[in-house]
């Protein structure tokens, strides 16, 4: 360090000889070694003096922080900590809660899965004993409807013999009358007479 402390560039430095060290003053170097020592007993002292004021200095200020840590934790820490767990609680009661109405409606789904499967199944059943139902009225109208056709069948036949026979009474009574108109219009000729 050269001492000076100022320096205006119009004008010539302005040197702090107090600042200088010693041998730049002029002063011998047994002066200065004893000047040293006896300095650097006084700059502990001074160190002590000065590190004990500010402990004397900082005892209120670590009183007042010691007061303050006690009073956050009776006052903030303790309050919110009685919160916080009472919070995990009742937030583990609803989760706990939550898992038993999941589980409630998981058996609830499978029990109306089931009841559903079942009522499903009975709709197969009642289905097809309608179906089974209608097939047996079906099939009795169709036993129905061809015993009727055979029936009726039966009657036309038996009308159809019966108008056949008829017909054939009436045919071999004309077939006798014109075999004998026949043999009279025909044997007359043959014998020679006239006609």
């Amino acid at each position: 360090m050269t001492g000076i402390t100022e320096c205006d560039f119009r004008g010539p430095p302005y040197v702090d000889l107090q600042r200088l060290p010693l041998i730049q003053k002029g002063v011998p170097r047994a002066k200065i070694v004893i000047e040293k020592a006896r300095h650097s007993s006084t700059f502990m002292q001074d160190i002590l003096q000065a590190i004990e004021k500010y402990l004397i200095g900082a005892m209120p200020t670590a009183a007042l922080f010691i007061v303050l840590v006690i009073a956050y934790q009776f006052l903030v820490q303790g309050p919110l900590t009685a919160v916080l767990a009472r919070r995990r609680a009742l937030t583990e009661g609803a989760m706990e809660d939550a898992r038993k109405a999941v589980a409630e409606a998981e058996s609830k789904t499978a029990e109306y899965a089931e009841r559903l499967r079942l009522a499903r199944a009975d709709v197969y059943k009642l289905r097809e004993q309608r179906v089974k139902q209608w097939n047996a009225e079906r099939d009795s109208a169709l036993d129905t409807a061809r015993r009727a056709a055979q029936e009726k069948v039966r009657q036309a036949k038996a009308d159809f013999d019966t108008e056949a026979a008829s017909a054939r009474k009436v045919i071999e009574a004309v077939a006798a009358d014109l075999a004998g108109q026949a043999v009279r219009a025909v044997l007359p000729a043959v014998a020679g007479g006239s006609r």
